[in-house]
């Protein structure tokens, strides 16, 4: 089983953006609270020492010509990974940003694969609510 977070609506190029990419444009933006910043950053360096970034491993695994729509899903097993991520929904949620949390046994055609996560190509017939 996987689990993702991401946005409950399409961006303007037709994809559901996962909920590091949602805290990150409220960054952009310059929404976040003191308090809110502070646990991003730590939280942030946590999953830094903790899980891979697929694009350091595979440059192209986000390549929009080539991957277009690459997910990232946590394994079901990543327990501390998956929990480390509430405060980000929380902050999300705070700030009236909508996002689904999915499940699946089969979210997509997988491109890279670790411990922790799967990065797939979603099937095109998958809902995404």
């Amino acid at each position: 089983m996987y689990v993702r977070f991401q946005a409950a609506e399409a961006n303007q190029r037709g994809t559901f953006p996962g909920v590091f990419a949602l805290v990150n444009g409220l960054v952009a933006a310059g929404k976040l609270t003191p308090a809110q910043e502070s646990f991003r950053r730590s939280s942030y360096d946590w999953y830094d020492a903790h899980l891979v970034n697929p694009s350091y491993t595979d440059p192209i695994v986000y390549d929009r010509d080539l991957n277009p729509g690459a997910e990232a899903w946590f394994k079901e097993s990543a327990a501390d990974h998956i929990a480390h991520v509430a405060g980000h929904l929380d902050i999300l949620a705070l700030h009236g940003v909508g996002y689904d949390t999915l499940h699946s046994t089969d979210p997509g055609t997988v491109i890279y694969e670790d411990d922790h996560q799967v990065v797939v190509l979603p099937h095109q017939s998958r809902p995404h609510h």
